[in-house]
């Protein structure tokens, strides 16, 4: 979406095509960057169920989503955004990618099994600029960011935060998220939680309720509002955790099987000559293929 807003490429056509060419490009330039021997990319489910029936304004009230700013004049945008993203689900299946889609799950909840769980031994890199993966941080996992052009690591969030990416899903749930729509503690932030609490700076997990004893604790002995509106809050950052918590609690078994199903059974290859003819006939030349192929194969060796 974020090449899709802004990328004006044009297809021979006269189809946008900026989202697929933008994402395929910039696919091809992180693949010469970080070197992976296996790429995954995981597609939103249409949201979770638990989330909605657990929060109903969870993600309401959210801007209306940008459309490409560069042809206000061209009609049925919506149906074009659509025509590239299944055009670039079916290009892809060429080459050497595991596409995994859950239906009723978000990409969140996806890539926190992934990282947590079926991948866990391995290292790691979440392509994404959502703070909510700053919890799956690790000494094997780290973040590229394509809003910082940067690597994210565990030294980053605290510079950052002051937060440790061991407690910044509990941090967030204190703090809220206004771009989900999830409401906080009002009058408090991650800075603020970590100058009175200074546990969430540490590498050692900072448990929640030993969060709410230690406010409740405080509050008998300081008189400060915002001590005292987290101890009121506490059913509030109960609820933001089953919403924030990245890990199996918005998963079920079904869901968790279809993951694994598609870890497990994905054969690595490419069809250079599928490539070139789909490239041909949706009017896209804005891909070098020959050098994306390249590169491509290195991943199949």
């Amino acid at each position: 979406m974020r090449h899709y807003i802004a990328h004006p490429a044009m297809s021979d056509n006269g189809e946008q095509i900026g989202g697929f060419v933008g994402f395929f490009n910039n696919l091809v330039r992180l693949i010469e960057k970080c070197k992976p021997k296996k790429i995954y990319v995981i597609w939103e489910g249409g949201g979770s169920k638990r989330k909605r029936d657990l929060y109903a304004d969870y993600k309401m009230k959210r801007r209306p989503q940008k459309l490409n700013r560069y042809y206000d004049d061209i009609p049925d945008t919506y149906k074009n955004r659509n025509y590239q993203i299944s055009l670039l689900i079916k290009f892809l299946e060429i080459f050497p990618i595991v596409q995994i889609y859950i239906e009723d799950a978000e990409a969140d909840d996806v890539i926190g099994y992934l990282v947590n769980y079926k991948l866990k031994n391995l290292e790691k890199i979440i392509i994404s600029s959502d703070h909510d993966y700053y919890q799956l941080i690790s000494s094997k996992t780290i973040i590229w960011s394509p809003t910082l052009k940067d690597f994210v690591n565990d030294k980053k969030v605290i510079d950052r935060f002051l937060i440790h990416p061991n407690n910044f899903c509990l941090a967030k749930c204190v703090a809220g998220d206004k771009s989900d729509n999830i409401p906080g503690v009002p009058g408090i932030g991650f800075k603020g939680l970590s100058k009175r609490f200074s546990k969430f700076k540490h590498e050692s997990t900072y448990l929640m309720q030993d969060f709410i004893d230690d406010a409740k604790q405080m509050s008998k002995t300081k008189k400060l509002k915002s001590i005292n509106s987290i101890v009121a809050c506490e059913d509030l950052i109960k609820r933001n955790w089953k919403l924030v918590h990245l890990d199996l609690n918005n998963l079920v078994r079904s869901q968790t099987c279809k993951i694994d199903e598609k870890v497990e059974n994905y054969q690595q290859t490419y069809n250079n000559i599928k490539a070139h003819k789909i490239l041909k006939e949706n009017g896209i030349s804005s891909i070098d293929l020959s050098r994306s192929i390249f590169i491509f194969k290195q991943l199949i060796r």
